[in-house]
Parts: structure tokens; C-alpha cells; sequence
């Protein structure tokens, strides 16, 4: 799993505690096949951090099964 924070989410610290968030909750998840995933944050992940792990969760369900149906 790779992550992209741009600076458009803050400045060094608030872009490293997102990707700390993000990664903390990617160990939890569990893919249904090998893939490579690559998660981009936008600028509400530093504002709206209570937000983050309902979207991550969101967002991990429909890659996949969107995946699946190809």
C-alpha cells in the first residue's frame, strides 16, 4: 500500500500524522486478492481526521468490488 499526502493538507507535521493514521488503519485491512492499492488524501484528512476511517473503509469496499467485476 502506497500513500500520496500533497502539501495541500498541511505542512510536514500534519502530513506525516495523516499517513500515520492511514497506515495504523491499513494493517487492519484485509484485501480479498494480492493488490497494489495507492491512497491519496485529500486536505479535509487533516481537518476532519474523525472522518478518515469511515472513508478509508468506504473507499477500500468499492475499490475492490469494483475490482472483482472487472
Amino acid at each position: 500500500m502506497g500513500f500520496v499526502v500533497s502539501k495541500k493538507v498541511g505542512n510536514a507535521v500534519n502530513r506525516n500524522r495523516v499517513k500515520r493514521r492511514l497506515r495504523h488503519m491499513a494493517r487492519d485491512m484485509e484485501s480479498p486478492f494480492a493488490a497494489d492499492v495507492v491512497v491519496r488524501a485529500l486536505p479535509d484528512a487533516a481537518t476532519q481526521p474523525e472522518r478518515l476511517a469511515a472513508d478509508v473503509a468506504s473507499a477500500w469496499r468499492r475499490a475492490f468490488a469494483k475490482a472483482e467485476s472487472c
